[in-house]
């Protein structure tokens, strides 16, 4: 009888239950509540980086969520329709940021091929260069050695200031 507690006792054991000793009856054991993570999956899913950081070494990126802040320059049609990396230009407008490297003159970062639906674009049709904007999408290509960006959104953070001359 000895041999049975104690081989219950073992199995009890390694299945990780307590065994009352009065009773030989398996007693389980509390759970202990695992940690909660909680994760925005919207913020989540997007690694912050630098656009130039980006550029110097866009098979890095490839396939990656990323996001950005940028000064907004332009819209263009610059690598629509390029076969190795097609967006339709009927459904895709581009967009020039300013390169971040450059303060006294606003020269585009043109290796950085970004790319947003026309609709999404028509939403902010009142940007301007200079303005602040923010850019989360996915790099899905590398063509030429350069990043191409499918955005997902595009948002006008602030909108640059008004000077004199502009006004």
């Amino acid at each position: 009888m000895k041999k049975i507690i104690t081989i219950i006792a073992i199995f009890c054991f390694f299945a990780g239950l307590n065994i009352d000793a009065a009773t030989t009856t398996p007693v389980k054991k509390p759970a202990v509540p695992a940690a909660k993570t909680v994760t925005n999956p919207i913020t989540s899913a997007y690694t912050n980086v630098s656009p130039l950081d980006v550029v110097s070494a866009p098979s890095k990126y490839l396939n990656k969520n990323i996001s950005f802040t940028a000064e907004f320059v332009a819209f263009t049609s610059l690598g629509l329709d390029y076969k190795p990396a097609f967006k339709d230009g009927t459904k895709y407008i581009g967009i020039l940021i300013k390169r971040p490297d450059v303060t006294n003159h606003t020269i585009p970062l043109s290796e950085m091929k970004i790319f947003v639906t026309r609709a999404l674009a028509e939403k902010n049709v009142d940007i301007e260069a200079g303005d602040k904007i923010k850019i989360e999408g996915t790099v899905f290509s590398a063509a030429l050695g350069d990043p191409w960006v499918d955005a997902k959104t595009f948002t006008m953070l602030t909108h640059k200031a008004k000077t004199n001359e502009n006004k």
